[in-house]
């Protein structure tokens, strides 16, 4: 697709609404993945063959700038989100690690996006695209600001050194049962090395408790005493009763079609179709948005 000048100044605008979160420029630019003189250019409104539409593109999938007309997608303050913001916040603020583990599809990553949106020193990582060792650390510097190029070693030192002098930074691990078994190791290794100054966040589906909790029962060196480092416990918020979960997940539906249905929209019809999933639900919002 085209990548318009109305396109690019709303990306540059989405980039001047997240520079508050980082220290400096340079920080930013290389969050972005794009050159200080560049960055420097984006900032007077100089455009033109300063970054390539890939780029730009890039740029706007990080910063959640939508380059195709798609509907308003409001925050609802539901049950998950209330819940991850509060624990996130306590743990970014005291430098503990946790462990969420709960169903798919009821808002997880919704909420950690816009934590991190308003929060500063505060970095999503999505494992499922850095499974591995050296990708996952690469992606933590770089979403830091970190320079991400050169020889591991380096790379995991300046991660090491840039987190322990920053105020209360913390990292979410978004799909953490993704991760490779020594991608999980590396982790161990990083709450070692940053223990009380850097606060980590793991979150997943059933299916990360159900690895962790395999891997120890096997004895699989490193994951009790990773699971110790978290807390040695998994939290979790849709009930265990299945008739109370289910109330729970139609209720949270209702709440976000709320926000962000048209006007007069029954709600209960939307909830009844989706049965809770928010999904489905933003599916469709988007349908009747478009009639």
């Amino acid at each position: 697709m085209e990548i318009t000048t109305e396109i690019k100044q709303r990306i540059s605008a989405a980039i001047a609404a997240d520079r508050q979160n980082y220290p400096s420029d340079n920080r930013h630019a290389t969050v972005l993945g794009i050159a200080g003189s560049v960055y420097n250019a984006i900032k007077r409104g100089n455009y033109d063959r300063q970054v390539s539409d890939a780029n730009w593109i890039g740029i706007a999938r990080r910063l959640g700038v939508k380059l195709r007309e798609e509907i308003e997608w409001k925050a609802a303050m539901t049950p998950t989100y209330a819940f991850i913001s509060k624990q996130l916040e306590v743990c970014q603020d005291s430098g503990l690690s946790a462990i969420l583990c709960d169903m798919p599809n009821i808002g997880k990553t919704y909420t950690a996006r816009m934590y991190v949106k308003h929060h500063k020193n505060a970095v999503y990582i999505d494992c499922s695209q850095v499974k591995t060792k050296l990708k996952l650390v690469k992606q933590i510097a770089k979403e830091f600001g970190v320079g991400s190029q050169g020889r591991y070693s380096d790379i995991y030192a300046d991660l090491i050194a840039y987190l322990t002098t920053i105020d209360t930074p913390i990292v979410i691990l978004d799909e953490a049962g993704d991760l490779q078994y020594e991608a999980f190791l590396e982790l161990k290794a990083l709450w070692n090395a940053t223990e009380r100054c850097c606060a980590w966040y793991m979150m997943g589906a059933d299916g990360l408790k159900e690895k962790i909790n395999r891997a120890i029962e096997g004895k699989k060196v490193g994951y009790t005493e990773m699971l110790s480092r978290y807390g040695d416990s998994y939290s979790k918020v849709t009930p265990d009763d299945a008739k109370e979960r289910e109330k729970f997940l139609k209720a949270q539906a209702a709440i976000v079609a709320k926000v962000n249905a048209p006007e007069g929209s029954d709600i209960n019809r939307i909830v009844h179709v989706t049965g809770g999933g928010l999904r489905r639900v933003y599916t469709e919002i988007e349908k009747m948005r478009r009639i």
